[in-house]
């Protein structure tokens, strides 16, 4: 007890703490270096394992005649929960000082209790009992509570874990994230009854006009965000166990992505300022970090599909390739994408080769997701029988390729084999191909023409538009056995249109019926139309020629006879 009127407290020297009860200490605890000098009897009435010390002590020191060691026992506690500060919250309360629990503080009382074995065996009321039942009525029932708790158990997780604190607490929290959330009281308690039967906000009975905000699904992001990855996780898993929809969970998983993960905003839009380079991992620790949390999240990802999903894990393999993923994460993250790749944009799939490879582009990853929407297609778990999501897809790649080819460093080969991913059915057109070509042929001019002949063969030329035939025959950059087929294919697709053009000619000229139609569509017509004025314009094209090459022959003729006029003067 302490002095008549004074308090009952404890105070320190540096390392050592003291107990103003006004009696000599006969109990020395030891903790991390600090020596705390107390009195047996009120930590043996409340604590079972210091009594247990203090008697195995005793037993040790029955046949020491030092006279200061019988009087004082000295007991060492290692790796107590909270250290120093911690076991002075216990101290306090073996000495009936008041101790104040708070969803911060309660984890390690909790765990400093069981360690202490501080149990009603030893005191009705202990210090377990109490922490237990402050943990079940009040943090449980209360959002932020239990969120501030969790975060708590970091330092803890051993003896957390045992007792199943973060068990209860992913629990109590993964209940209310899929519960709706007007049933805890909200927005409904924020205004009681200033609320009229439509829904918005009276005053003095007045009908406001004022409707209620209902909250938004995504309230806890910003709270599961503050969570270190190794609980973000196991409460992902929770939520998965508890049923939440997976649209839900891949919002969380994005924003929390877009928190931690150093220059993801980039990629994703959001409002992340960082951007990505390797740079911004500037330690090898940090890296490891980054490296082990995208790892874990992209095995928590749900298989949810959509145009910011697809970028987002674009964004998330970019970053993965910066960090070096280990291979399967690498793999699934390629499958995942290429299982939408028809809601990918050409920015997205712009991937920087991070490797020693002298391209700019990493090809090799953008082939291997081509390869796996190939396979989800033909097991028919992405595509449906519509032919829209195939030519999205010949499109893009055509469109990264033509984005490529200007890369000096570019093999033909990897134009060739990026051309050949794709089933010749997936274009109705070559007109991209032939564009990338022309692209690669001029950011190449010291190429081969064996190897431009070779590389020409992925274009299939009766798949050229009437433009792109156009363009081709005077295109000096292209090999001539090739212009030639575009020729070949040229003259053939102008026989055929002068041919409907007849036919659609005498069709009209000969009417069957009052109700007799022209056999050919709008479409039709407009495309035969091309194909007539272009006929008319290669004639007046070359009829100009010979014209001028008529000319040329006659100047080079008069030039002659002046130059043999001269010669007879001279």
């Amino acid at each position: 007890m302490a002095p008549a009127g004074k308090a009952l407290g404890f105070y320190n020297e540096g390392n050592e703490w003291f107990c103003n009860a006004g009696l000599p200490s006969d109990l020395t605890v030891v903790i991390d270096e600090v020596n705390f000098h107390l009195h047996k009897f009120p930590l043996l009435s409340r604590s079972g394992k210091i009594e247990k010390l203090i008697k195995e002590t005793q037993n040790n020191d029955n046949d020491n005649d030092n006279d200061k060691d019988k009087e004082t026992c000295f007991i060492t506690l290692n790796e107590i929960p909270g250290g120093a500060d911690g076991f002075l919250v216990a101290v306090k309360f073996c000495y009936g000082v008041p101790v104040e629990l708070t969803p911060k503080n309660i984890v390690e009382v909790y765990c400093l209790a069981e360690y202490l074995e501080m149990i009603d065996a030893y005191g009705d009321d202990n210090l377990f009992s109490k922490a237990e039942n402050y943990f079940h009525k009040n943090v449980l029932k209360n959002w932020k509570d239990c969120m501030v708790a969790l975060q708590t158990c970091e330092t803890f997780v051993t003896k957390a874990d045992d007792l199943k604190i973060i068990c209860k607490c992913l629990n109590a929290m993964s209940t209310m994230v899929c519960t709706d959330t007007s049933l805890f009281g909200w927005p409904m308690m924020m205004y009681g009854r200033l609320q009229s039967p439509g829904g918005s906000i009276l005053w003095n009975g007045i009908d406001t006009g004022a409707r209620i905000q209902s909250p938004e699904s995504d309230w806890w992001f910003d709270d599961a965000s503050c969570l270190g990855v190794a609980l973000f996780e196991r409460f992902v898993k929770t939520l998965k166990a508890k049923g939440i929809p997976p649209e839900k969970l891949t919002g969380a998983i994005m924003y929390y992505c877009g928190k931690h993960l150093h220059g993801l905003g980039r990629w994703q839009g959001c409002h992340m300022t960082k951007t990505t380079s390797i740079t911004n991992f500037s330690t090898k620790s940090d890296t490891i970090d980054q490296r082990f949390s995208l790892e874990t999240i992209v095995e928590l990802f749900p298989q949810t599909k959509g145009k910011s999903v697809c970028r987002f894990l674009l964004g998330l393999l970019r970053v993965g390739l910066i960090l070096g993923v280990n291979t399967k994460c690498q793999d699934s993250l390629e499958r995942r994408i290429g299982m939408q790749l028809d809601l990918a944009t050409l920015d997205g799939l712009m991937i920087p080769s991070y490797s020693d490879s002298d391209t700019l582009y990493n090809t090799e990853c953008v082939e291997r997701i081509i390869n796996y929407y190939l396979t989800s297609e033909e097991t028919g778990s992405t595509l449906s029988s519509s032919l829209i999501p195939s030519s999205n897809v010949s499109k893009l790649v055509d469109s990264y390729m033509a984005e490529i080819a200007s890369d000096v460093n570019l093999k033909p080969e990897k134009l060739h084999s990026l051309a050949q991913a794709l089933p010749e059915s997936f274009r109705s057109l070559n007109d991209g191909l032939y564009r990338a070509v022309d692209i690669y042929f001029e950011a190449h001019p010291w190429l081969p023409e064996k190897e431009k002949e070779h590389l020409c063969h992925i274009i299939d030329c009766k798949k050229l538009s009437i433009d792109a035939c156009a363009h081709a025959s005077q295109n000096n950059r292209l090999p001539l056995r090739f212009v030639l087929q575009v020729l070949f294919f040229e003259q053939f697709h102008m026989k055929t249109a002068l041919s409907d053009c007849l036919n659609m000619l005498n069709s009209e000229n000969t009417p069957t019926g009052p109700m007799a139609v022209v056999p050919h569509d709008s479409a039709m017509a407009s495309q035969i139309d091309g194909w007539v004025s272009l006929v008319r314009e290669n004639q007046g094209l070359r009829v100009d020629m010979e014209r001028m090459m008529a000319r040329v022959h006659e100047l080079e003729e008069e030039l002659g006879k002046m130059r043999l006029e001269l010669k007879r003067l001279s």
